[in-house]
Order: C-alpha cells, then sequence, then structure tokens
C-alpha cells in the first residue's frame, strides 16, 4: 500500500471473491465501497466476495440489484448493495436518500458509483476493476478518509500474512 492505494491483479473471479471476503470482515458499521469499471470487469462477483466476508449466508443469492436499485443481505453487519447503473444523474441518487443508509450500522457497496457524481460520502473506498484477460481483473483500491484507510490498511497487512 502506498499512501492511501493499493492494487491487486486477481486471476480469477475466486481470487476476486477472496480479497473481497477478506475487506468485509474487516469493515465497521458505516464502511462504504464504492466500484467502478466496465460491464463484465467483476464489480458483483466482488460483491459477492464482500457478503460472504460479512457473514452473509450461502442461502441469499447475491445478485445485482440493476433493476430495484438497492438489495439488502443480513450477517455479521447488515449489507446494503446499490446498483446505480440505472440513475440517471447525481441528483436523482440525491433523491432516494442514499445517506441514511449509508451512515447506517451496517456496510454499503455501490456498483457504477461514478453515476452518483459528487454525490457520495467523504470517507470511502474506492475500488476500480479493470479486465486484464478472460479470467484476470486489475483491482485499484483508493481510500478517501480515515476510517477507509484505516481498513484499506488493515486489508493489505492481512493479505501478507
Amino acid at each position: 500500500m502506498k499512501g492511501s492505494r493499493a492494487s491487486l491483479r486477481s486471476r480469477s473471479p475466486a481470487a476476486t471473491r477472496a480479497a473481497a471476503a477478506v475487506l468485509g470482515r474487516l469493515a465497521t458499521p458505516g464502511t462504504v465501497i464504492c466500484l467502478r469499471g466496465p460491464l463484465g470487469s467483476g464489480k458483483t462477483v466482488f460483491v459477492q466476495g464482500l457478503a460472504r466476508g460479512l457473514g452473509v449466508g450461502r442461502t441469499q443469492q447475491v445478485r445485482s440489484p440493476t433493476f430495484t436499485l438497492l438489495h439488502e443481505y443480513a450477517g455479521r453487519l447488515p449489507l446494503f448493495h446499490w446498483d446505480l447503473y440505472r440513475i440517471r444523474s447525481a441528483a436523482e441518487w440525491a433523491a432516494l436518500g442514499w445517506e441514511e443508509v449509508c451512515d447506517g450500522p451496517g456496510v454499503a457497496v455501490l456498483e457504477w458509483a461514478d453515476r452518483a457524481g459528487t454525490a457520495l460520502p467523504r470517507d470511502r473506498v474506492e475500488v476500480a476493476l479493470g479486465i486484464a484477460g478472460p479470467r484476470e481483473r486489475t483491482l485499484t483500491f483508493l481510500a478517501t478518509g480515515r476510517a477507509s484507510r484505516a481498513l484499506l490498511r488493515a486489508w493489505c497487512a492481512s493479505r501478507s500474512l
């Protein structure tokens, strides 16, 4: 980790899920994770791993909430899974009352976070996913505040053991 940034090259969907699961195990109430990347880059795969790390049971199938905007999953902490793909503007996102969810007792993860414009929590972990091959992905992490930097530091330390 350099400053507030970290990166990872994932060789498979299982490796992406495993990396995200570690983040889920370390997450605390109020954690916000913003995912960016093209279609097929592994955003939902990342959320599946995050959910497992949060203790979301295997009976709860984690899917992208494209048509409903938000899915909630019960785990060690509640997971609020937003998909902003259909959001047309930052104003539309702001009108949804997202602050209540993102400032709540759980972990919020936002797919297509770039659709929210500047209407995002100040302290968040941003994850940019890129396609590096048929099964390989690049994941670039950026922490934007004190709590997210502590989370990213802990994630990096736990992965180097």
